[in-house]
């Protein structure tokens, strides 16, 4: 386990003043040694305020001030720059609402004993879905279908936003050239862990949804994902056909 720690585990916050001193403290009676890193984008509810009284407390939490609402990517790829930074060896992403669950986190990071990303996932046995509207949930099922069709990759759950990486991943990613804002983000450092060799795992979780708060999905986010999917998609049809274009002068 000594190679699986130090833990950071990054949440991005904006507006979560209600849910983020409860899902801190369930964190770490799960993981009693991580280090939470909220990356709060200005959040006029003063969630960052929040933080900042819990960062004085305790010296595990820490907390990185935003001016902007710049999205999902943006934030996790701060958080990102500012654990590898420091010395941590497991980087972890998790939603500040309560939609994941803290105490599984100890089996997904202990899932990278055999994977360079474990992704706690709604769509493997044993994962489901909690109180989640029938329209998010096909809307969650047709977007990973979708991302699996174009990608060609078998992972389930690619728009999961509850993972542990495994410090080199995100060393050896690209994470400057992240420019997806929304929930793509996801099925980008996905697809660039798979496309750099690395091994991924999937862990069975439930995903409930919030109980306090408002879901920041919406249209735009959607549409994001599915043009960027497809714009990929589009390469790796592009590139197996050189491949295979190539072979055939080589024969």
């Amino acid at each position: 386990m000594a190679e699986l720690e130090p833990v950071l585990v990054v949440i991005p916050t904006y507006n979560e003043k209600d849910n983020i001193t409860p899902i801190i403290t369930r964190l770490h009676a799960a993981l009693p040694k991580a280090h939470v890193l909220v990356v709060d984008d200005g959040s006029p509810d003063g969630t960052g305020e929040i933080v900042d009284k819990l960062a004085a407390a305790d010296e595990r939490v820490h907390v990185m001030h935003r001016t902007e609402k710049a999205g999902l990517g943006a934030a996790y790829v701060a958080g990102f720059g500012w654990a590898l930074e420091r010395d941590y060896n497991v980087i972890v992403e998790m939603d500040a609402d309560g939609s994941h669950a803290p105490e599984d986190l100890p089996r997904v990071i202990d899932a990278l004993h055999d994977s360079d990303l474990a992704i706690g996932s709604r769509y493997v046995p044993g994962g489901k879905t909690v109180n989640w509207p029938k329209r998010r949930w096909m809307l969650s099922k047709m977007a990973n279908v979708y991302s699996r069709m174009w990608l060609g990759a078998k992972v389930n759950d690619m728009t999961a936003g509850f993972r542990a990486f495994r410090r080199p991943v995100l060393e050896k990613l690209k994470l400057h050239n992240v420019a997806s804002a929304g929930y793509c983000f996801q099925i980008d450092l996905t697809w660039r862990t798979l496309e750099s060799g690395f091994t991924i795992s999937e862990v069975p979780i439930t995903f409930t949804e919030r109980e306090i708060g408002v879901s920041k999905m919406d249209g735009a986010i959607v549409r994001e994902a599915l043009w960027r999917v497809f714009k990929w998609g589009v390469r790796v049809r592009g590139n197996q056909i050189k491949s295979v274009v190539k072979g055939g002068k080589s024969s």
